[in-house]
């Protein structure tokens, strides 16, 4: 049996306004970004292999990082497709290919996420262990508004009950690849995440308490953010001494 991670990062970041690079090969302390968080997986003890869905034109380009920096956990790099679940779906394929469907375990996982720790990646393989699947969250620290097509509140949930969810999302392999498959007969390519797909078949859930820092880089806000966060990360100012805490 293997842990995978499936690193998705075939988005060309519209919302980034970054007219040439596509957000995950934004430079941030001297390497992309995409590059930041698969080393955090490269250096898991947890994680046997990863497979990266790409953007096709940067397919090569990326080949070339994953050299530079050393990942030889990296044992495909495929094609992302239009969609993120297309991208997602096409690298559990890889997955497939390397590993054993019925036996191996997934981490679904944001290119442009880096700030993750090693405390997550552990709770999540032990969480699919335990009951079959694990959804990284957070808590929501404001409160959220529900509302309706006309931007009306239609629900204000209690925040002490809501939920951020936020990646890894892991799964069995066989469980999570079979929803994608039958999204694919149905003709379903909506679905904004893996969670949200498990969801709609019938699977039952499992949070995880993930770290509030483990935020996406979708925007020029959160790129500085970003960087703020490495910045301190590296100073020891906040996170203390090792990618645990």
């Amino acid at each position: 049996m293997m842990n995978i991670a499936v690193i998705f990062a075939g988005g060309v970041g519209r919302r980034m306004h970054s007219r040439e690079v596509p957000k995950q090969f934004l430079r941030l302390h001297d390497k992309p970004i995409i590059i930041h968080t698969l080393e955090v997986f490269e250096k898991s003890p947890e994680i046997d292999s990863i497979v990266v869905s790409c953007l096709k034109n940067y397919i090569g380009y990326l080949n070339d990082l994953i050299h530079q920096f050393n990942l030889n956990k990296v044992q495909a790099i495929v094609p992302g497709g239009s969609t993120g679940q297309e991208s997602i779906y096409n690298g559990l394929v890889a997955a497939a290919k390397i590993g054993d469907r019925n036996k191996d375990i997934v981490l679904i996982h944001d290119g442009v996420r880096p700030l993750i720790n090693e405390a997550t990646i552990k709770n999540n393989i032990d969480s699919v262990k335990e009951h079959g699947s694990a959804i990284t969250s957070v808590k929501a620290k404001e409160t959220i508004l529900v509302v309706d097509d006309k931007e009306s509140i239609d629900n204000v949930p209690d925040r002490s009950h809501s939920r951020l969810a936020r990646a890894p999302q892991s799964f069995y392999l066989d469980d999570i690849l079979s929803a994608h498959e039958q999204a694919i007969k149905e003709g379903r390519d909506d679905f904004i995440d893996s969670c949200s797909m498990m969801t709609y078949y019938g699977h039952r859930l499992y949070l995880i308490q993930g770290p509030q820092e483990n935020i996406k880089v979708t925007t020029p806000d959160d790129f500085y953010i970003m960087r703020a966060l490495l910045d301190a990360k590296e100073d020891y100012q906040i996170y203390g001494l090792d990618d645990k805490n």
